[in-house]
C-alpha cells in the first residue's frame, strides 16, 4: 500500500482520543501503517536506570497512530487535504487535491 503521508509533513488527527491535534510526523513504520507525530498520542513509559538515565522513573513520550487517523494539512490553506500524485517537469510529485498546490 502507498502511504500519502512522509517525514516532515503536518498532519491533523482526525478520530480517536486525540482528535483535532496537529503535528508534524516524526517517524512513519511502513509495515505496520502507523506514524508518530510530535506532541500526540503521549503515553507514560516506566524505564529502568541505565547509563543514559541513570535515575530511570516515568517517561513521557509519543507512540504509534494509525495513517487512516491522520490528514494532511494543506501548508497554503492550514486546512485538510488529500493527497495525489503527478509527473511535473518529469518529475514525479504530491499534490494537495484541494489548492493544488506541490507539497
Amino acid at each position: 500500500m502507498k502511504l500519502k503521508i512522509k517525514t516532515g509533513d503536518t498532519v491533523k488527527v482526525t478520530a480517536g482520543d486525540h482528535k483535532g491535534s496537529e503535528g508534524k510526523v516524526v517517524q512513519v513504520d511502513r509495515e505496520k501503517n502507523k506514524a508518530i507525530v510530535e506532541g500526540v498520542n503521549m503515553v507514560s513509559k516506566h524505564e529502568k536506570p541505565s547509563a543514559k538515565n541513570p535515575q530511570g522513573g516515568i517517561v513521557k513520550k509519543e507512540a504509534f497512530i494509525h495513517i487512516s487517523n491522520l490528514a494532511l494539512v494543506d501548508p497554503k490553506s492550514g486546512d485538510t487535504t488529500r493527497v495525489g500524485y503527478e509527473v511535473r517537469d518529469g518529475k514525479k510529485v504530491r499534490f494537495s487535491k484541494k489548492s493544488n498546490e506541490v507539497i
